[in-house]
């Protein structure tokens, strides 16, 4: 990124401080896990009737689901990877580990929050025993060794239009996890899910406040950059995701997530549209040459994506029903 860019940043950090640093919340107001688990500090038989009760309740969710929910796990698990890579971005880094700047602030912050979501979910799962936690911890340790490539090139005006998308793709699975758990009369893991997807969604809005503020002062690089994110398309965070026996294993959790509705490839163009709709990019003025060129390009890709997407499913349909085996699950085979 230019240096000059750099300074657009700088010149940013008072209307962080008041339009996005709000976004967090005190310590003292945020949810902690162990308020959505069995209390370990009861006696142990009214610990473990409440440890029987969350099995029960997990007995109906068929195995599919719980692919699903350990895919969400693992991916917000690998939390270390989303902080180191907020961290190459230029101008917004935290260049001591405990600057004062308010992107430091807001990147620790958010970390601090995010990092309840995997603690919470892997309690649950645990204590479950409807997955083989090895497996599930194996997964993660490898995600987080392989790390990620968003294509974001250190470049902030990258970085937030990656981030936002992230955020509200997060908010809808979680989302329609909570739905399903609800649809399956587990309450407890609905409103877990439901928490959870809150928290993405305060989170997305932090990060589409800030694209909106450099369309408003930086408007042809911020288009820019957000048509160079989607030609190269929005790669999931956990799309190098391995449990030492799968090498397509996030192809598969994709495809389980596709067919139980949590997050699909419909889901992908209802984000583009959204943000195109939030940041009003339609009507977007003062553009070079080139900006209205990327405007142009983006405007009209939604549409696009649903076609394209509409050929791979009748493509899809035309194939014999595939299966794989998931690791998590106990080796159980699933259809894809």
């Amino acid at each position: 990124m230019p240096p000059e860019k750099a300074e657009v940043f700088k010149s940013l950090e008072s209307w962080a401080s008041h339009w996005v640093l709000p976004l967090l919340k005190p310590v003292d107001n945020c949810w902690q896990p162990n308020e959505f688990l069995p209390d370990p500090s009861q006696s142990s038989d009214d610990f473990t009737d409440e440890v029987r009760a969350l099995r029960d309740r997990t007995a109906a969710l068929p195995d599919e689901y719980f692919v699903v929910l350990v895919g969400d796990l693992i991916t917000e698990d690998a939390l270390p990877t989303y902080q180191t890579m907020i961290n190459t971005l230029d101008g917004v880094r935290d260049e001591t580990g405990a600057s004062p700047s308010p992107w430091a602030v807001w990147t620790r912050a958010w970390t601090a929050e995010e990092n309840r979501h995997g603690d919470l979910l892997r309690t649950y799962l645990y204590l479950s025993g409807r997955v083989d936690m090895l497996m599930v911890e194996r997964t993660v340790q490898y995600l987080i060794g392989a790390g990620m490539n968003p294509g974001t090139e250190n470049n902030p005006y990258l970085g937030f239009v990656y981030t936002s998308f992230q955020e509200r793709a997060t908010f809808i699975s979680h989302g329609n996890t909570a739905r399903l758990a609800k649809e399956s009369d587990d309450p407890v893991l609905a409103r877990i899910c439901g928490t959870i997807a809150s928290d993405e969604k305060r989170h997305e809005n932090a990060y589409s406040r800030i694209v909106e503020k450099l369309l408003e002062v930086d408007s042809t690089c911020a288009m820019l950059a957000i048509a160079d994110m989607m030609r190269k398309k929005i790669t999931m965070p956990a799309h190098l995701m391995y449990d030492g026996r799968d090498p397509l294993l996030f192809e598969h959790f994709s495809a389980v997530a596709q067919r139980l509705g949590v997050y699909t490839a419909e889901d992908y163009a209802d984000i583009l549209e959204f943000l195109i709709g939030r940041w009003r990019l339609e009507k977007l003025e003062g553009l070079t040459g080139e900006g209205k060129c990327a405007q142009d390009f983006v405007c009209r890709l939604p549409p696009r994506i649903r076609k394209l997407q509409e050929r791979a499913d009748e493509r899809a349909r035309m194939l014999e029903p595939r299966s794989a085996k998931f690791s998590w699950i106990f080796n159980k085979e699933l259809t894809l």
